[in-house]
């Protein structure tokens, strides 16, 4: 896959990209990085992006014009179709496991970092086909949550992780939170691995996993239980765990 970065400030992703799996993806081939400083398509000899907003306001506004040059500079006139240019905006939607595992089937992707007060409304309208936000919060610029988005993506192209299940059974990849782990050694300071961990039943410890996801999301996170395609054994434990808590409740 190949990700094009749109920003003001490309050395913020040196650490980053030189570092754990995405660096390994890197340097095997499953991921290529290719940063573009916006400031490079300026048009001003203080290769200035960025101006005050019409009809006034606090802050300043980074300009289209080279956001559309950047952009234009990386599609060859004549290429038949275009990778998903996305802005990384608290005003798009959500990113989710689901938009990652979506965006991981693209050969290229562009996403643009905005920053100040905000981008010209006419980037939005005659540039980019999406907006990810990665929270209901602001930060300075989306840098940050490209990085996010590039991290989480990665994670899921073939051949990246070791063990290609991991990703699969990860927190939020199967609909639930993770089911809780262990390592060695079996006790410490008086906290001792579960017993059906070390029983080498494997239809046990697949129970085990399946309830310790479903009890760990209905008490965290019990909105994704909505999305999650639940079995009658799922359904039976789960009321089990909602019974307890209500005679708990009553006692």
């Amino acid at each position: 896959m190949r990700v094009d970065v749109l920003t003001i400030f490309p050395e913020m992703f040196a650490g980053f990209l030189d570092t754990s799996m995405i660096k390994r993806a890197r340097e095997r081939g499953h991921l290529e990085v290719n940063l573009v400083d916006i400031r490079a398509y300026a048009r001003n000899k203080h290769r200035n992006v960025d101006d005050y907003p019409f009809g006034g306001g606090p802050g300043m506004v980074m300009q289209a014009e080279p956001l559309f040059l950047a952009v234009e500079a990386l599609l060859p006139a004549g290429e038949s179709g275009r990778p998903p240019i996305i802005l990384m905006s608290p005003q798009g939607e959500v990113f989710n496991q689901e938009l990652a595992g979506q965006l991981a089937r693209q050969e290229h992707l562009i996403l643009i970092c905005g920053h100040y007060e905000g981008i010209d409304e006419r980037v939005r309208i005659g540039l980019v086909d999406r907006e990810l936000s990665i929270g209901d919060y602001i930060l300075t610029g989306g840098e940050v949550p490209a990085m996010v988005v590039i991290d989480a993506v990665t994670r899921l192209l073939p051949g990246v992780l070791g063990a290609p299940e991991g990703a699969r059974e990860d927190s939020f990849a199967m609909g639930l939170l993770e089911y809780p782990q262990y390592t060695r050694p079996r006790s410490f300071r008086g906290m001792e691995v579960p017993a059906v961990l070390l029983s080498g039943n494997h239809e046990e410890i697949r129970r085990w996993r399946r309830q310790q996801a479903l009890e760990r999301t209905w008490r965290r996170r019990p909105d994704l239980l909505a999305g999650v395609e639940l079995s009658p054994e799922d359904r039976r434990f789960l009321e089990e765990i909602t019974n307890q808590e209500r005679e708990r409740g009553q006692g």
